[in-house]
């Protein structure tokens, strides 16, 4: 089997009822009907005794959490499964209906995706649950909107709006709908949704290899849960393009499927994981899709992101809309103890989605607090500012250098890092007035820095760098002097070691850090100049950093990595020296 097609399951032919046994063993509110793939509430008696609607969905398995994830209080009283993307037998989905009809007077609603072998064989058994004499009535959803053609076809496919449909019709039979009024508005929410899907890869049955095939850089729009070929495959885009690709297809006019969709119109929004995505991903798409229908003038009332269908592990997403009555709201909202359905989290009180603007920080340093720290004349200042614009020049031309360094023991962006961190410096810092504020005041310069360093650089580097910066600040509150400057170095060192975990001969910054500390602080100590005693601390660093060639590592990323392999300098010790050189140079 290719690697793509590994799967984590006992054994192929018991993976569908392993998969329900995991299911009802972390819900015990569920339970299996024996000798079937069926799951049902285990309070499905009271439920009956009540004589509320009960409410059965079902079909292949593969697409989880779909159906047996949406079986609990508020929506389905029972699930049926089959194979893999295979319809259940009619037997077994007769007897899903016994379990939740018989006896109950208000009747039951079997709710089926738009697939010929779900509709006969849910067919077959609601035909038979007939002659039995039970209250039965079925309602097939079919909201796909990939397809344009006007030919007569086997319909829309059955997609994620299915589960919208569970949720209202749920609610409604919880609040006491008869069976004609539950019917009814699942089949006016199925008429007034759609939903399209976009693949970037396949998905392998287990056992079997991929379903079908996509290049790397393809993506295939309209693409049904089961593999079925969509309508179209282009070259991969990104997610704004992506999300405008597919909404502008659902919402088409020349499309025979389309949604009719205008300005003002009210919708929910489902943003469905297809299997295969990262949570980061469904997020940025999530965003996309809310802020595009928004630049329609569409307002998006509920909106939904999570893994609702799937396609086992297909790399893809899509999306639902469905328009909005004060019904399907009410519905929408209504409470439920099915385990799969995601409820969004809303501010205390509120009820529609609406998109929050960015709060303002508790607290923002300001210039006026920072210049009652010690300052420098505007001469010094200047000379700061040329300091650090070396620096940051410095910092940016070793990127590629220290990515190399890095790749041997970590992921190799540490020069990538640093140098968005020297980046932002020149963005924020270095576009000020070279002779004021924050130059003229060294301790809000530093506390700058470190911040720029905390929001910017990011990773690990990024956290060490804020905390060295932010704790040097603090020597240079009163006064500002090449003593100062190594009381600066020892803070910051120290704020490093206490946070971060490392200590000198690690094998990190910390090396060049201490090695140039105690060579200037030692040197100031014996009269020498404060430039010839920087001078000696450059390369002091500069040795230290040499030193860590073939160093075991003992702290970081480079700690889980054999010794035998670390052939050449830490990146983060040689950024050090990179940027002790650079000040060097301007002194």
């Amino acid at each position: 089997m290719s690697l793509g097609c590994k799967k984590l399951v006992n054994s192929v032919e018991h993976c569908v009822d392993e998969n329900l046994s995991g299911l009802i063993a972390v819900h015990p509110g569920l339970s299996l009907v024996k000798g079937h793939r069926i799951v049902v509430r285990t309070d499905i008696e009271e439920v009956r005794r009540q004589g509320k609607v009960t409410l059965l969905s079902g079909g292949g398995s593969g697409h989880e959490p779909l159906h047996a994830g949406y079986v609990g209080q508020g929506m389905l009283s029972a699930a049926v499964a089959g194979s893999i993307f295979t319809s259940p037998p009619p037997q077994s989905i007769l007897t899903g209906i016994r379990t939740i009809a018989k006896g109950n007077q208000a009747g039951s609603l079997i709710i089926v995706k738009n697939y010929t072998g779900d509709r006969i064989n849910f067919g077959l058994a609601v035909e038979r649950a007939h002659f039995e004499g039970l209250k039965v009535d079925m309602v097939v959803i079919g909201e796909d909107c990939a397809f344009s053609s006007h030919n007569k076809t086997a319909g829309r496919r059955g997609l994620c709006g299915t589960i919208l449909v569970h949720k209202i019709a749920g609610a409604l039979a919880e609040e006491g709908w008869s069976l004609e009024e539950v019917t009814q508005c699942a089949r006016d929410v199925a008429s007034n949704m759609g939903t399209i899907g976009l693949a970037l890869g396949p998905c392998s049955v287990p056992g079997t290899g991929p379903l079908f095939q996509l290049q790397e850089d393809e993506i295939e729009l309209g693409l049904g849960v089961h593999g079925e070929a969509g309508v179209k495959r282009m070259k991969i885009l990104t997610a704004k393009e992506t999300v405008k690709l597919m909404i502008d297809h659902m919402i088409n006019p020349a499309n025979s499927t389309h949604l009719k969709l205008k300005s003002g119109d009210k919708v929910a929004c489902m943003i469905n994981n297809l299997g295969g995505l990262s949570v980061l991903e469904m997020n940025i798409i999530a965003n996309e899709v809310i802020t595009y229908l928004e630049e329609k003038e569409v307002h998006v009332d509920r909106a939904y992101c999570g893994s609702f269908i799937t396609s086992l592990e297909m790399p893809g997403v899509s999306i639902t809309l469905l328009h909005l009555n004060d019904t399907i709201k009410r519905c929408l909202d209504a409470p439920t103890s099915a385990p799969a359905w995601l409820t969004p989290y809303l501010p205390a009180g509120q009820t529609d989605r609406i998109t929050s603007t960015p709060i303002d920080p508790l607290y923002q340093p300001k210039q006026e607090e920072s210049e009652s720290s010690a300052a420098v004349s505007p001469e010094e200042a200047s000379h700061i500012y040329s300091i650090l614009q070396n620096v940051c020049e410095q910092l940016i031309a070793s990127e590629g250098h220290l990515n190399g360094l890095d790749k041997e023991s970590g992921d190799g962006d540490c020069g990538s890092t640093i140098a968005r961190g020297a980046q932002n410096i020149k963005k924020e810092l270095l576009q000020k007035d070279s002779k004021g504020w924050p130059f003229n005041h060294p301790q809000a310069l530093s506390l700058a820095i470190g911040g720029i360093a905390e929001n910017c650089m990011g990773g690990c580097s990024g956290g060490l760098y804020s905390l060295f910066f932010t704790s040097a600040a603090q020597a240079f509150q009163k006064e500002v002097s090449s003593q100062t400057f190594a009381m600066a170095m020892y803070q910051g060192m120290k704020a490093i070691q206490r946070y971060g975990g490392a200590e000198p001969g690690d094998r990190t910054m910390l090396d060049s850090l201490h090695a140039a500390y105690t060579t200037f602080s030692s040197r100031l100590a014996q009269l020498s100049s404060p430039k010839d005693a920087f001078a000696a601390a450059v390369r002091a660093a500069e040795q230290a950093a040499e030193a860590t060639t073939g160093m075991k590592a003992k702290a970081g990323r480079a700690s889980y990595v054999s010794a035998d392999l670390l052939t050449r300098p830490d990146p983060g010790a040689t950024a050090v020296a990179i940027w002790l050189r650079a000040v060097l140079e301007k002194l």
